[in-house]
């Protein structure tokens, strides 16, 4: 009888499930072991139970890793499995990123009902949104449209759209594509245009710092240009003291020994914005992130962040 080798925590959510059958499927290949290795136990944070207001109001992205945090450090699971994107810059002690899984694509995707594209909605109608970054990029777009706040997992939103509670909403594309609903998708939004989030598209794992056996499991899903490529959006993240209470797109690339690296601040209205561009070695990618977030916070002075926090 197969004795489980290693817990892996997850939210719920038919997404969040999604991708920790991901990373065990990944396990499983590299390390030639059977399904029942593995145990996934979901775990409700308390971001899911938040569902009657914005989260900036209620402490922001640790609010989906909490509870899963306190398990890893209790013992009752071996790793976490987490959307990149919902990861604080600063963990608690005693854990750390330890694996990233390859990135889907990282663009997001629109939904509409009354029109195919943002550019196609009818002056005044509303698109739902719980990102403020998704809210300010849309503004930009079209200052003339309304945005409401929508919260819930992917099942929950498509089922307001469909109540008609809006006209249109904006998902990650690769969660779609997780979940096999990448055809629901009217459009697509350009990255040049429509940034994305610091780590959105990737999975990541955490796991207790000096669990040898732990780390050496990991080790051969780790996908190096992915994890490249986050240190640099996260290291950009940290320097601007960011979270989900502000509204901030970056993306970074790989090629070959290369990183290039793209970011954009905005005020929540998407009326003023700041963008910078950097690149530089692949080894260098945190500090590349870390320079870039400093030098647009200087770019756009301390009055720019005015009653964002």
């Amino acid at each position: 009888m197969q004795t489980t080798v290693l817990k892996i925590g997850s939210r719920g959510s038919p997404l969040a499930l999604a991708q920790a059958h991901e990373a065990r499927a990944r396990l499983m290949a590299a390390h030639n072991l059977p399904e029942e290795a593995f145990s996934i136990e979901a775990i409700t944070t308390t971001g899911d139970r938040i569902q009657d207001r914005p989260l900036t109001e209620a402490g922001g992205k640790g609010l989906f890793t909490k509870e899963l945090e306190e398990a890893l450090l209790a013992g009752r699971i071996d790793i976490a499995v987490h959307s990149s994107k919902d990861m604080p810059t600063v963990l608690p002690d005693g854990l750390e990123l330890s694996a990233f899984l390859p990135r889907e694509d990282p663009r997001d995707a629109f939904i509409g009902t009354s029109a195919k594209s943002i550019i196609d909605l009818p002056r005044g109608v509303t698109v739902g949104s719980s990102s403020l970054r998704r809210q300010a990029l849309i503004l930009r777009m079209r200052p003339d449209l309304n945005v409401a706040t929508f919260r819930g997992n992917v099942q929950t939103r498509l089922r307001k759209l469909h109540d008609g509670v809006a006209d249109g909403t904006i998902l990650a594309l690769a969660g779609l594509k997780r979940l096999g609903l990448q055809s629901i998708a009217t459009d697509l939004m350009p990255l040049e245009t429509f940034p994305p989030a610091p780590g959105q598209g990737a999975i990541c794992i955490e796991s207790r710092i000096g669990d040898r056996r732990v780390v050496e499991m990991l080790a051969p899903i780790n996908h190096a240009p992915t994890a490249q490529a986050l240190a640099c959006e996260r290291a950009f993240l940290a320097a601007l003291d960011g979270s989900c209470r502000m509204p901030i797109a970056g993306h970074a690339t790989i090629d070959g020994n290369e990183l290039t690296f793209s970011g954009v601040i905005l005020t929540p209205d998407g009326k003023k914005s700041h963008d910078i561009s950097a690149g530089g070695p692949v080894a260098d990618a945190a500090e590349i992130g870390r320079a870039a977030g400093e030098k647009l916070r200087r770019n756009a002075g301390p009055r720019f962040f005015d009653g964002w926090s």
